[in-house]
C-alpha cells in the first residue's frame, strides 16, 4: 500500500468512514486534526494528496496558497457541506485541485484520487530522458 492521503478534519466519525473506503482502494490515510500540524506532517509523510475538511478546520486563501507553493507536488482537495465558499474563492480557483460536496460520493473521491495519481505520475521524469 504505497498510496498515501492526508486527511485534515476534526470529525472522527466521518474520517473513519473515509479511511475505510480509502483502505479498500489501497490508500493509506493519515489523520490530522488541525491545520497547524500540517507543515510537519507534509514534511514527514511522502504523499501526493491532502484533503481539507472546510467544515471543521479554519483556513484562509493565504494559507492554502502558501501550502500549495511550499508543496507543489501535493494536490489539495477540499470537502464541505456548503457548495460555495466565497471567502476561499481565490484558493479554490487557483490552488485547489477539486472540491467535493458532503455527504461524500466515495466513487467521486476515488475518481479524483486516481486523477491525482495519474497527474503525479505524468509529472515524473521519464527514465529515458534521464539517460540522455
Amino acid at each position: 500500500m504505497d498510496k498515501k492521503v492526508i486527511l485534515i478534519s476534526r470529525k472522527s466519525k466521518e474520517l473513519s468512514q473515509i479511511d475505510a473506503v480509502l483502505s479498500k482502494h489501497n490508500y493509506r490515510s493519515y489523520i490530522i486534526e488541525s491545520i497547524e500540524n500540517l507543515d510537519r506532517e507534509l514534511a514527514d509523510i511522502s504523499c501526493n494528496c491532502a484533503i481539507l475538511d472546510l467544515d471543521s478546520i479554519s483556513i484562509d486563501n493565504r494559507t492554502i496558497r502558501e501550502l500549495t507553493l511550499q508543496y507543489p507536488h501535493i494536490y489539495f482537495l477540499c470537502m464541505s457541506r456548503d457548495r460555495f465558499h466565497p471567502e476561499l474563492k481565490d484558493a479554490i480557483c487557483y490552488h485547489i485541485y477539486a472540491c467535493l460536496t458532503k455527504p461524500l460520493d466515495y466513487d467521486e473521491l476515488i475518481y479524483w484520487l486516481r486523477c491525482i495519481d495519474n497527474d503525479s505520475n505524468s509529472n515524473l521524469p521519464d527514465k529515458n530522458d534521464e539517460e540522455s
